[in-house]
């Protein structure tokens, strides 16, 4: 039950989400329902969000419209989080449940009408509502995506329970600061419409990047995502890392996808099309000779660490849950040193692009296996963020575990500065073994470690500034706007990516620069209003979303939430 002042709270973020739901870039949904819904004309589309699926392949129904009394077609008028309205609220769409929508007579009182759509077979099929006493129109969507319509009396009452699972959602909503309080409520939305259940997992809820196309737990989203439910909503945080880590190989590997199917932990497991897409890129990991592990970089306990921070296991009785989750942990961090050191010489590589989260990065365009400077920093902060949890801890041996973390990041560190190119004043990627000579946000991924030499970090910095590099009007561009590889559309290649840019803000201020992490800090913010929205990527010339970036995106939305929370909270930075 939600408590008066949390009622108002929650309806305010629920209108101030509504005014960015144009069922466009922002469908229709329902926490933990597969169903979304989209503009399609005058009408209405409905498709189901499905692993691995175009839309077009998940198509309930189509070009749904409401005639009027007199035959003419009442448009949709109004979308809020639990209800979109035709004809100025004469008739209403909502959920009945997460498998069914439920349409019926809304406040407006219109009178009666007539709902027709189409089925993915052709057929045109049609309805009346808003005469009782059957008054409204229930779609029951089945397993084989088949939507059954019948009469209900229960429209109202489906409005009412719908509107009160986003209320409660809302109610979580951390409070931020008035300039980003209309932006957080959408992308808290956003972090509660990519709630799907996974079926093979019981109840379990992930928070998928997106229903739009991106429909699994990614372990390297899954951190980023629970970065930021941490401040509203801890315990769904925690559900996002146990997902994450909870299908370890035999060996420590952690997989890097987590679906609806089972798990994607090698090039054996990816999708057809995914090997077509490296097919068209000349990749020559298409098709390989043997199965190439598939995982993200190692953030891990650094997540683990971020959702303690808001919600401390002693709060909530979790030390056997971080205990578990902290020897998995270990267990991936040393198979990295294991079997992901492809030449032998101390320091882990990327075996495959998809490992690294920047699959279409420039540093990928040699031959692999990579060298890469930010799964060296990566690995650098995770040794040393374990070591923090042995200490913490304080059981037997913890000492000497946490010695023997603190040993391996130096000697990663060492190994990292390797990478330095003091003609450039950059940190480069090797594509087995020679130096790629792209300028790639990777560089900047060093900062995290916070002992880089000084005059290191001073080249980096007067990077970040120059307008020529990295101090792009909207920063910071994922490859520098003066390499030849650059460009504003091309995913990794130019557009500015918020995990990145959380990623660089952290490095400042782990190398003591508050003033430069915060500012930009304010710029990320600044950039997703700019832009409208938490999209996948943005331009970084003209601030506004990459035309092929995915909008309403799980990472995105959730680190806009943890910047703005640490903005309001005025935190030293």
């Amino acid at each position: 039950m939600l408590f008066p002042t949390e009622t108002a709270s929650a309806r305010e973020n629920l209108e101030a989400a509504g005014g960015h739901l144009d069922l466009i870039q922002a469908p229709f949904t329902l926490p933990r329902s597969r169903l979304i819904v989209f503009a399609q004309g005058d009408g209405l589309r409905v498709c189901t969000s499905e692993y691995e699926k175009r839309l077009s392949e998940c198509l309930v129904f189509e070009n749904l419209r409401v005639h009027g009394p007199e035959g003419c077609i009442l448009p949709v008028t109004r979308v809020l989080p639990h209800v979109i309205e035709f004809g100025g609220g004469a008739i209403t769409l909502s959920f009945a449940g997460p498998s069914g929508l439920s349409i019926g007579p809304g406040p407006g009182q219109g009178g009666p009408a007539t709902v027709r759509w189409q089925t993915p077979d052709g057929l045109t099929h049609s309805m009346s509502v808003g005469e009782a006493p059957a008054g409204s129109m229930l779609f029951a969507i089945d397993s084989a995506r088949t939507a059954v319509a019948v009469h209900s009396v229960r429209h109202t009452a489906h409005v009412a329970a719908t509107e009160l699972i986003w209320l409660e959602w809302f109610a979580k909503c951390p409070a931020v600061r008035e300039d980003l309080r209309d932006m957080a409520a959408f992308c808290w939305w956003v972090l509660g419409a990519n709630i799907v259940e996974m079926p093979a997992l019981g109840s379990a809820r992930a928070v998928v990047p997106s229903k739009i196309g991106y429909v699994g737990l990614w372990q390297w989203d899954a951190y980023f995502i629970a970065v930021g439910l941490r401040h509203g909503d801890p315990e769904l945080a925690r559900e996002q890392l146990s997902l994450a880590f909870g299908f370890p190989g035999t060996d420590g590997q952690l997989p890097d996808v987590v679906h609806e199917l089972g798990i994607l932990a090698t090039s054996d497991d990816l999708p057809a099309s995914d090997r077509e897409t490296l097919r068209r890129a000349g990749s020559s990991i298409a098709d390989p000779s043997a199965p190439v592990p598939l995982t993200k970089p190692p953030l891990a306990a650094w997540a683990l660490r971020k959702v303690l921070e808001a919600d401390p296991a002693e709060d909530w009785d979790g030390a056997d849950w971080v205990e578990k989750h902290l020897a998995t942990l270990r267990n991936s961090q040393d198979w990295w040193f294991a079997a992901s050191d492809l030449d032998g010489d101390g320091m882990p590589e990327y075996g495959h692009p998809y490992s690294s989260g920047l699959d279409d990065s420039p540093i990928f365009d040699g031959p692999l296996p990579t060298t890469a400077p930010d799964l060296g920093a990566y690995l650098v902060l995770q040794d040393l963020e374990l070591a923090g949890f042995a200490e913490r801890q304080g059981h037997a041996g913890a000492q000497e575990l946490a010695q023997k973390h603190r040993a391996r990041a130096a000697r990663t560190q060492e190994l990292l500065l390797g990478m330095w190119d003091e003609r450039t004043g950059f940190f480069h990627a090797r594509a087995a073994g020679n130096p790629v000579p792209s300028h790639a946000v990777v560089g900047l991924m060093p900062l995290l470690t916070g002992s880089l030499p000084e005059a290191i970090k001073q080249r980096l910095l007067g990077g970040l500034a120059d307008p020529a590099r990295f101090g792009t009007p909207w920063s910071i561009p994922t490859v520098a706007a003066d390499d030849a590889d650059f460009s504003t559309e091309r995913m990794w290649r130019g557009p500015v990516w918020i995990n990145t840019n959380s990623l660089v803000i952290e490095g400042l201020r782990n190398s003591g620069e508050p003033e430069r992490a915060r500012d930009l800090a304010e710029q990320t913010v600044n950039l997703v209003i700019h832009g409208g929205g938490p999209h996948e990527y943005f331009n970084p010339v003209t601030g506004q979303k990459a035309k092929t970036a995915t909008t309403a995106f799980g990472w995105s939305a959730a680190l806009f939430i943890d910047l703005a929370v640490q903005l309001t909270n005025d935190e030293s930075w």
